[in-house]
C-alpha cells in the first residue's frame, strides 16, 4: 500500500506537464531577500508572502506541488484557513524542507555536508500527519579546479540516501537534490564532469540504502558554465550538455528530473528547460520539468515589496512565470511573449 501511494503522488507531481513551486526558503534566506527590497523582516511579513503565493489565482495550471519550509506548512490565510488546506483545495500536492540547512565538512575547508538525519524519522511522520506527501533535501557542492573532494561527494550521497530511504518508510516521496553550485569561474565541461562523478555517487548510494528510484524526482542543477567564466554557452549547448550528462548517470527508473534554477535569470532558466524538451522529445526516459524558487519568485516579489495593493498585480507576475514554464516543459517557451533570445 506505502508503494502504491508512493507512486500515486509522483503521478501526480509530474502530471500534467506542471512543475514545482520551491518556497521553502530558511527564515534567514527569506528575510535577506526581504531585506534587499526593504521589506519588513517578521513573520507576518513571510506569512503575508507566503500567502500570496500559494492564494495565486489558477496557479494549479502550472503548479502539481509546492515545498514549503517548517514555519510555512505551520502558517495559515488571514482568515485563518490552513495553508495545507488552501493547497489541497487548489489540487496542490504539499511537500516539506527536511533537513537542516549545510553546515562546514570537516578537514575540508570551502566544503559542505548538509545535516538533519537526526531525529529525521519523527519529524517525517509529524509532516505527513500534517498533510505533506514529499519531502526534499539538498546536498551543495562546490565546484572548482580541485573542489569537490572525494570526502565531499560521498558524504553528501550517503546523507541523501539514508534520507531518501526514511522518505519512503514514511510514505512520503523524497526530492534528492544534489546541487553542483554555480559560483565561480569553471567552465560548462567541467561542471558536467562534476555533475555525473556526483550523480554516479548519489545513485550507488540510494541503491546500498535500497531506495526504490521509481518513488524518488530527482532534483539536479543545470549543467553550466560558473558564472564568472569568460564562455557562456548558448541555451542550446546548455540542453544538450544537461541531457548529455543526465542520461550518462540517471537510471531510466527515475520518473523524472525536475531542475533547479540555483541562481539563474527567470528567462534563461525558462528558456534552457524548453530546450532540452524541444530537443530531447521522445529521447529522454524521464520527464525534464521545473522545482524553481527565485526563476518563479522573484518578478512578483519585485513587485509586492511589502504592499498589500501590490498584490494582485505580483499574482499576475507569479501566474505568468509559472506559465511560461509549464510551456518550457512542452518545449513551448519560445511561443510565449517574454521567450528569452
Amino acid at each position: 500500500m506505502k508503494a502504491h501511494a508512493l507512486h500515486a503522488t509522483v503521478t501526480a507531481l509530474l502530471a500534467g506537464d506542471k512543475g514545482l513551486l520551491a518556497m521553502d526558503e530558511s527564515t534567514p534566506t527569506c528575510n535577506k531577500r526581504f531585506a534587499a527590497l526593504g521589506i519588513a523582516q517578521t513573520e507576518e511579513s513571510r506569512r503575508s508572502w507566503r500567502e500570496l503565493l500559494i492564494t495565486t489565482p489558477d496557479l494549479s495550471n502550472s503548479i502539481s506541488g509546492a515545498i514549503l519550509y517548517d514555519e510555512t506548512i505551520h502558517q495559515s490565510r488571514q482568515d485563518g484557513t490552513p495553508f495545507v488546506k488552501l493547497m489541497a483545495d487548489a489540487g496542490i500536492v504539499v511537500g516539506i524542507k527536511v533537513d537542516t540547512g549545510a553546515k562546514a565538512l570537516a578537514g575540508h575547508p570551502g566544503e559542505s555536508v548538509t545535516e538533519g538525519l537526526d531525529g529525521l524519522r519523527d519529524r517525517l511522520t509529524g509532516y505527513a500527519a500534517l498533510g505533506a506527501r514529499f519531502a526534499k533535501w539538498r546536498a551543495v557542492i562546490a565546484i572548482d579546479a580541485a573542489l569537490p573532494s572525494t570526502a565531499c561527494i560521498a558524504a553528501n550521497a550517503h546523507a541523501l540516501a539514508r534520507y531518501a530511504a526514511l522518505c519512503q518508510e514514511a510514505g512520503l516521496v523524497p526530492i534528492v537534490e544534489p546541487e553542483v553550485l554555480m559560483t565561480g569561474d569553471h567552465t560548462l565541461q567541467r561542471c558536467a564532469e562534476v555533475t555525473e562523478q556526483v550523480l554516479h555517487e548519489v545513485f550507488e548510494q540510494l541503491h546500498v540504502q535500497r531506495v526504490l528510484l521509481e518513488a524518488l524526482l530527482l532534483k539536479p542543477n543545470m549543467v553550466l558554465p560558473g558564472l564568472t567564466c569568460a564562455h557562456q554557452e548558448s541555451v542550446d549547448e546548455v540542453a544538450d550538455a544537461t541531457v548529455t550528462t543526465l542520461l550518462r548517470a540517471v537510471p531510466a527508473a527515475v520518473p523524472g528530473i525536475a531542475f533547479l534554477s540555483g541562481g539563474q535569470s527567470p528567462e534563461l532558466a525558462s528558456a534552457r528547460l524548453n530546450a532540452m524538451n524541444r530537443r530531447f522529445k521522445g529521447r529522454a526516459p524521464w520527464a525534464l520539468t521545473f522545482s524553481f524558487a527565485r526563476a518563479i519568485q522573484q518578478p512578483a516579489l519585485d513587485i509586492w515589496r511589502g504592499e498589500p495593493g501590490n498584490v494582485q498585480q505580483a499574482q499576475r507576475a507569479l501566474q505568468q512565470r509559472a506559465a511560461c514554464n509549464r510551456a518550457a516543459r512542452q518545449g513551448k517557451y519560445a511561443d510565449l511573449a517574454d521567450a528569452a533570445d
